[in-house]
């Protein structure tokens, strides 16, 4: 296959734009790059020879940090009961882990299934940190964080004298932009937030992983009132969110559908809009009646029109046409929406636009600290909720610019979810909530966040937050408190943390191991690690079968031997799972016989060869652990 696709000529145009939509990265500056796809479809666990040199961003480490963001997940994810809110009715989630990890964890679930991604990276100022990724132990970054190991930590520094400045951050967003575009729905979009440290940089990695095709543009936020005179040339005021769609959508005739919703109109807008003429379909305003083309560009568009008092003959500027075709002038003719003043004597007509018509507004990319906050109104936000522990976070974002991005890309009646893996303060969480509670929405939010240990000494860790991710956790928890009783909004969240997988490493026979493997006794060890977590079983593998957080898990009373159901209304079958050691009886494998549709899961040693041919032939799917 891959010799096939060394000769781009030899494919049709749709199978081009299937390869497209599954690896944009191999379509730098639009043009397939067969050696680009050659690299992504290599074995992840293959060495890291030298990249090859293409046009496109390059880096060092860019290769390695590619088969990062494929290699399969090194852990799941388990429960933490009690420690959420809600627990049994909510399907809000806030995740404890590198996030990388969590993502590729969460993958089998949420492959398309994400409708917004907003994060807010680490800038690479040269003073904040990145994430490390060396995987050679899939709990480390958990268990150091949280003071359960003494090793060196998940997050390091990245000191602009240190080397490689630049190929650090990249090492770490390109990744995790990966997972992102992966767990995007189709018409999904990411939003970044971003200063001018990395901005070239993240234009060039998103369009790799997103395509150059699929920008939205780059918004302008203005997250300072006043400037600081404490600068040594400018005072910076403002900051960038990045938009990039995960597939821009086009109509049949060729048009672009809009994926970001208008924004409410205002009073003030809305004012401007009268009805001096009486028209009894209510307000309207005048718009100009002619385009920017010249007569050689849109010959169709030069034409005379008759001005209806005096008869006479109105012909447009031969540099600026007319905006309407012919057929489409007779028309508003005839719907009377043409406005040739209070008395018809204007020499040209202007387009009357009724208020009832124009629905909401698009928003523009220049977001005013006065319409979406400022980081000051950001850390007043959170003091108010942690009086205790206001030195928890330096630059949380406001609650009101993530809610206008909320709004701009998800609907209240669609169950989308909303991912956030670099959740710090919670901010997402809490936006989430109440624009659920502004318009009765079903929206539902992930929060990932690294157990990152609070700052030694600081007013959070003398408050018990001895970690990011409890300061996260704890965010949503008052923020939710302050939505009213009455609200249908969704106050709950589960917490879950990452934990080694439940099922055993295969370990490929070696000239260099097999005498300690040979040393090992298989016999009915099955692919469960020793000592397993029922519970922690249970996730791992309602993940690993698509099941998502939210869904049901209960002990269900009709079986004869301990059997747990996964079940989520958007998932047309159930999980029958069974972890008793002991043989399953007679009577429990007749039961699961009752749901054909189910997939039923079990340990290997409780079946017997009559067993396992009886469920073989009852359900839809039986798999033995």
């Amino acid at each position: 296959m891959i010799e096939e696709l060394k000769r781009p000529d030899r494919l049709d145009e749709d199978r081009i734009e299937a390869i497209k939509a599954l690896f944009p990265e191999a379509f730098p500056d639009g043009r397939f790059n067969p050696q680009a796809l050659k690299e992504l479809l290599e074995d992840p666990n293959e060495a890291v020879g030298q990249d090859a040199d293409f046009y496109g961003l390059s880096w060092p480490g860019k290769k390695q940090a590619r088969k990062r963001a494929a290699s399969a997940p090194t852990v799941t994810l388990a429960p933490k009961p009690g420690e959420g809110e809600n627990e049994q009715s909510t399907r809000n989630v806030i995740i404890e882990g590198d996030n990388l990890e969590v993502m590729q964890a969460l993958l089998r679930a949420y492959a398309g299934k994400v409708k917004l991604i907003y994060i807010d990276p680490p800038y690479n100022t040269g003073n904040d940190f990145v994430y490390r990724d060396d995987f050679k132990s899939s709990t480390e970054a958990y268990l150091e964080e949280t003071g359960q190991r003494d090793v060196e930590g998940l997050l390091v520094s990245n000191p602009r004298t240190g080397g490689r400045f630049h190929a650090n951050w990249l090492n770490m967003i390109y990744p995790r932009l990966k997972m992102a575009h992966s767990l995007l729905m189709d018409d999904g979009l990411i939003f970044i937030s971003i200063d001018d440290n990395e901005l070239n940089n993240l234009r060039l990695v998103c369009g790799e992983v997103f395509g150059d095709e699929n920008f939205i543009g780059n918004i302008v936020w203005q997250k300072k009132y006043a400037p600081a005179n404490d600068t040594v040339n400018l005072s910076y005021m403002h900051e960038y969110i990045m938009v990039y769609a995960k597939q821009k959508k086009y109509s049949d005739a060729g048009r672009q559908i809009a994926l970001i919703s208008k924004m409410a109109r205002s009073e003030a807008q809305n004012a401007l809009y009268k009805n001096p003429d009486g028209d009894p379909r209510g307000d309207w305003a005048s718009d100009n009646y002619t385009c920017n083309k010249t007569a050689e560009e849109r010959p169709n568009l030069f034409y005379p029109i008759i001005q209806p008092k005096t008869g006479k003959e109105i012909w447009p500027s031969r540099s600026r046409v007319w905006a309407y075709s012919q057929i489409e002038h007779q028309k508003h003719i005839e719907e009377g929406r043409l406005w040739w003043g209070i008395n018809k004597e204007n020499e040209t007509p202007r387009y009357k636009r009724y208020l009832s018509d124009v629905g909401g507004v698009v928003s523009d990319t220049w977001w005013s600290h006065d319409k979406v906050g400022h980081s000051d109104e950001a850390k007043k936000e959170f003091k108010a909720l942690f009086s205790e522990a206001t030195d928890a976070f330096d630059t949380p974002k406001p609650t009101r610019m993530i809610k206008r991005i909320v709004e701009l890309a998800t609907t209240g009646v669609d169950g989308h979810i909303v991912l956030d893996f670099f959740a710090g303060s919670g901010t997402t969480g809490q936006a989430v909530m109440e624009v659920n509670d502004a318009d009765d929405g079903d929206r539902r939010f992930i929060l990932v966040q690294a157990p990152e240990a609070s700052k030694p000494g600081s007013e959070a860790m003398k408050a018990g937050l001895s970690t990011i991710s409890k300061v996260t956790a704890e965010r949503v928890r008052r923020a939710a408190k302050k939505i009213k009783a009455e609200s249908k909004a969704d106050r709950g969240f589960r917490v879950y943390q990452t934990t080694p997988s439940n099922l055993r490493k295969y370990r490929p026979i070696t000239v260099q191991n097999v005498a300690e493997l040979g040393g090992l006794d298989f016999k009915g060890s099955g692919a469960l690690v020793p000592d397993f977590n029922s519970q922690n079983v249970i996730t791992e593998m309602m993940l690993l079968e698509g099941f998502p957080l939210d869904s049901r898990i209960e002990q269900a009373p009709e079986f004869s031997d301990q059997v747990y159901v996964v079940s989520h209304p958007e998932r047309s079958h159930r999980l029958l799972i069974s972890l008793t050691a002991d043989k399953l009886l007679d009577e429990t494998v007749e039961q699961a016989s009752q749901y054909p549709k189910d997939t039923f899961i079990c340990l290997e040693s409780s079946l017997t060869d009559q067993s396992k041919i009886r469920l073989a032939d009852a359900v839809a799917k039986v798999k033995t652990l």
